[in-house]
Order: C-alpha cells, then sequence, then structure tokens
C-alpha cells in the first residue's frame, strides 16, 4: 500500500503541474480540490510512514518528474518544488505537534499546508501575487483535503 500511495502522490502532484502549464492560472481551483487535496491527505498519510528525507526527496522528484514530461512547464516544476516543500514542512510541524485521531490532525495540518501552498505556488508560478487565486485555491484545498482525508480514514480506518 505504502508504494501505491507514493505512486499516487507523485502521480498527483505531477498531473497538477502539468495541467497548469497547459491550461494556466483558471485550472487552479479545480486542481487545489481535486489533485492538491488528494496530495495533502496522502501527505499526512505518508508523514506517518516516511522519514523525513524520504518525503523531501519525494516532492523534489516530482518537480523533476513535470519537467522531464514537459520542458516548458519549468517554471511551474520550480514553484511546485518550492511550494510543497515548504507546505510540507508546515504540514509536518503542525501534524506532529497535533495530539488525538489521525482525521484531526490530518485537517488541521492541512490548513496550514494549505495556506501555504496557495500563496507561495501561483506567486513563484506566476510571478505575481494573485489574491483571488490564492483565495480560491486556499478553500478548494482544504475543501479537497477534508475529502480525501476522510475517506482515507474510511479506507484505512487511520
Amino acid at each position: 500500500m505504502l508504494v501505491f500511495a507514493i505512486l499516487i502522490y507523485a502521480a498527483a502532484m505531477t498531473l497538477a503541474n502539468l495541467s497548469v502549464a497547459a491550461f494556466g492560472p483558471a485550472v487552479t481551483p479545480i486542481n487545489a480540490f481535486v489533485l492538491i487535496g488528494l496530495d495533502l491527505a496522502l501527505r499526512d498519510f505518508l508523514h506517518v510512514r516516511l522519514k523525513a528525507w524520504q518525503m523531501g526527496l519525494l516532492i523534489g522528484a516530482t518537480g523533476g518528474l513535470t519537467y522531464v514530461l514537459n520542458p516548458a512547464a519549468g517554471m511551474i516544476a520550480v514553484a511546485s518544488a518550492c511550494a510543497f516543500s515548504a507546505a510540507a514542512l508546515a504540514d509536518w510541524a503542525t501534524f506532529a505537534r497535533l495530539r488525538g485521531p489521525w482525521i484531526r490532525r490530518a485537517n488541521v495540518s492541512n490548513v496550514v499546508g494549505a495556506a501555504v501552498d496557495s500563496l507561495l505556488f501561483p506567486t513563484i508560478a506566476f510571478g505575481a501575487l494573485l489574491p483571488h487565486i490564492v483565495a480560491m485555491q486556499f478553500v478548494a484545498k482544504v475543501a479537497g483535503g477534508a475529502l480525501w482525508a476522510w475517506l482515507l480514514k474510511r479506507r484505512f480506518a487511520l
């Protein structure tokens, strides 16, 4: 199951990056709900199963994979790797300090990770602060992360 979760995590990040490279900022709220929400929930799933360096390697590898698959998406890959790394650290720090059920820890840490990622990714990727995109991404990531966390909890009795 761990390998499957890692592959899904990497595929979702890569697909999100490639779709942003192809369709621009307008697709980011949809990606945020479906793909990044999944990544946020899987990140917490993986946090309890991987070492920190393994998680960092996974995040960096997906940025590299995006670039290999579409070199024109270079800035998207850079923005993704930077934003996901910062969000993963914020998410991890929050998740690690919280106590209680996995679902509560995941949802609270997802809010923190979503805030960091929503601010950094579009700002780096598009070279400007886009408040409406940041706000839509944040709401979509929190909602998508909550949905995916609930599904993971039900499936794996977390």
